[in-house]
């Protein structure tokens, strides 16, 4: 795989932000259960040491989970984030896929528990688990 290649089923996200709009592109595939991010690390989502930013990474796992807790959910749902924590594992440098792979533990009237894992070339980098507050959309 070279720096510029996007793994099969990875299309541009849908759901850009703010926040993430300077890390463009970032990526995202679905399966039945959930929203997988992913993006070719580039200088942008670095810090002073060429790595892979914790902010980055604390940022698109809170996205990841909630993004498949509204998968999960059919969309009829908006999701704040009540808590989350996550641990840095390892590093991942420039030129290497990271993709944030989500499982949603369980889905409820008020909450939903997610977790995840964040990978650099299928190496895991870091996981965390989140807790979601459930808001019906506003029609």
């Amino acid at each position: 795989m070279t720096s510029t290649d996007i793994p099969d089923g990875f299309e541009r996200q849908s759901r850009p932000s703010p926040l993430t709009d300077p890390w463009e592109p970032i990526y995202s595939k679905q399966t039945p259960d959930a929203v997988i991010l992913g993006l070719r690390l580039a200088t942008p989502h670095t810090n002073a040491r060429g790595f892979a930013h914790g902010g980055l990474i604390a940022a698109l796992t809170d996205k990841a989970m909630g993004h498949s807790c509204g998968h999960k959910m059919g969309g009829t749902y908006s999701f704040v984030t009540v808590s989350m924590a996550i641990d840095f594992v390892s590093s991942a440098q420039i030129g290497q896929w990271l993709a944030v792979e989500t499982d949603v533990i369980k889905t409820g009237s008020t909450l939903c528990f997610a977790q995840c894992v964040v990978k650099a070339d299928d190496a895991v980098i870091a996981r965390a688990n989140a807790t979601f507050r459930v808001v019906p959309k506003k029609r």
